[in-house]
């Protein structure tokens, strides 16, 4: 307990040290060649992150490359694998955080990243459709295994539309892992791909429940949740990053960081639920703890308002 304690104020604080005076963005055109694109792996877990600690998260501004943002409404799409999400109160809690997210003073902040024309992202976020995998389940995915769920996700009712205006989320129950890295190199990622004839967004999020030494602040939770409430950091910050670099081209850092890795597993001011857990916003009738994001305004910082 004492050491997660450590994860979420010492972190917190640690990278508020490194956002201040960061630099402009939009450096000078040589920077930007020198760029490492992005992976859409962000940041890692919380453990790695407490390890490393790696000062470039924060320290740097974050420049454009030329490649395009959500600028039309978000639509956030649900997909349930697994075998075990039936009684579990993270079906009720993750919809109620898309549907309430978009608009918030914590999604606002990614208006400050604009395309060419600048044309910036859509303040409006929702949650457009949910689908329950039919199964057969396998406990491992593979990255080719979860695009595959995607596309296998889309089509004519009840599965779900085919929408390039879309973020298509594959939600594992908590015995699915993913055999690239879930709980030891990741929590979540983000990535794109043509499926149908449409460049289709899509993001991998496990169920944080299975390792919350890695993915999660804490052990209790303020929806009494604690892998749900977990999963609902890191889906908002994948989808930040996919409305800002849905490509993986146009807004990252000279490490190859985007806009909510450079402030990942960092919370800014929490207050403390009626049970003890903490949070540090409201959407709707629920209270979260979600990863700041950064704010790309000025010289640039860690947020979670705009």
């Amino acid at each position: 307990m004492a050491r997660r304690a450590l994860g979420l104020f010492g972190l917190s604080m640690l990278a508020l040290t490194a956002c201040v005076g960061a630099p402009e963005s939009g450096d000078d055109e040589s920077s930007v060649d020198m760029d490492i694109p992005p992976s859409g792996r962000g940041a890692g877990t919380l453990e790695g992150f407490a390890v490393s600690n790696p000062a470039s998260l924060t320290q740097a501004g974050i420049q454009y490359h030329g490649g395009p943002v959500m600028t039309n409404s978000v639509h956030i799409y649900y997909i349930w694998y697994g075998g075990q999400w039936s009684g579990n109160s993270a079906t009720t809690i993750l919809p109620d955080f898309a549907s309430s997210v978009g608009g918030s003073p914590w999604w606002h902040i990614n208006t400050t990243y604009v395309n060419g024309s600048s044309t910036p992202v859509s303040n409006t976020v929702t949650l457009a459709g949910q689908y329950t995998y039919p199964g057969p389940y396998n406990t491992s995915l593979s990255d080719s295994a979860i695009k595959t769920i995607v596309t296998n996700s889309i089509g004519a009712a009840p599965k779900l539309p085919s929408d390039s205006d879309g973020i298509y989320f594959v939600l594992t129950s908590q015995e699915v892992t993913a055999s690239s890295g879930f709980c030891t190199q990741y929590c979540g990622w983000h990535t794109y791909a043509s499926i149908g004839g449409k460049n289709i967004k899509y993001s991998f999020v496990g169920n944080a429940a299975r390792c919350l030494s890695a993915c999660s602040a804490q052990t209790t939770s303020p929806n009494g949740n604690p892998g749900a409430d977990a999963m609902a950091s890191i889906i908002g910050h994948e989808a930040a990053e996919a409305a800002s670099d849905p490509q993986l081209n146009a807004w990252y850092d000279a490490s190859g960081y985007e806009n909510a890795d450079k402030c990942a597993w960092t919370w800014g001011t929490t207050s403390t639920a009626a049970n003890g857990s903490k949070y540090n916003m409201t959407l709707g009738s629920r209270q979260f703890l979600i990863q700041r994001n950064w704010l790309n305004s000025g010289s640039g910082s860690c947020a979670k308002s705009f």
